[in-house]
């Protein structure tokens, strides 16, 4: 009898008290999942403002300092003897050099990033993983009025970025322009001839910063 009466006053876990673990099971996780996002959309403001913005700025600077295009002919740093006020297309390691050279001789400060080259930045995409996303001097043709193959080609001067994450372009694309449209606006793909793809379909993309400048 003492044993029969032992196990009937034993208490369970009420379909209540269950249903709250749940509840607050699913909590923590939903605040773990909502803050990691948090966390990627702050590196990726901090790569457009530590790296986007301050190659932007560095060109803005160069031009109002000096009157010339930063990479347009030898004089400012680039590699052709002539100017024209278009990018000499900087794509090398040498050719960087002689652009922070340039900089340096006016007095201007070269950005500082996360590798040892001032013209790249290491980003860990969600799809892509930890990618080097190197930064062009470029002249790139982009439709004008967007909507890729709608309308005229024009062309820009533009940082030319290459192996950047799919989702930090896109991401990118909604802090310069208000809207991820990759056919369209300041910074967009290149080409632009399409839409930003799923980043499950591309982990990586090409991407330009069109330039106001000269």
């Amino acid at each position: 009898m003492k044993w029969s009466r032992s196990l009937r006053n034993e208490k369970g876990f009420t379909l209540v008290e269950i249903a709250i673990v749940l509840i607050i099971i699913g909590l923590i996780l939903g605040a773990t999942v909502k803050g990691g996002d948090l966390i990627q959309s702050a590196k990726q403001k901090k790569f457009y403002n530590s790296f986007v913005k301050q190659w932007e700025l560095t060109v803005l600077n160069y031009y109002d300092r000096t009157g010339g295009v930063l990479g347009d002919g030898i004089v400012n740093g680039g590699v052709n003897a002539t100017t024209n006020g278009v990018f000499d297309n900087i794509n090398s390691a040498a050719e960087w050099t002689a652009v922070e050279n340039r900089l340096r001789a006016v007095g201007l400060e070269i950005p500082t990033t996360n590798t040892t080259n001032s013209y790249q930045f290491t980003f860990k995409g969600k799809q892509s993983g930890a990618r080097t996303i190197t930064v062009n001097l470029y002249s790139l043709n982009a439709t004008s009025g967007g909507g890729g193959g709608g309308g005229v080609t024009v062309a820009n001067n533009a940082l030319y970025m290459t192996n950047m994450p799919t989702d930090l372009a896109i991401a990118t694309d909604r802090i310069v322009d208000g809207v991820a449209n990759g056919q369209d606006g300041t910074f967009r793909q290149y080409t632009d001839a399409n839409d930003w793809p799923d980043i499950t379909a591309a982990a990586v993309v090409n991407t330009m910063y069109i330039m106001d400048v000269p």
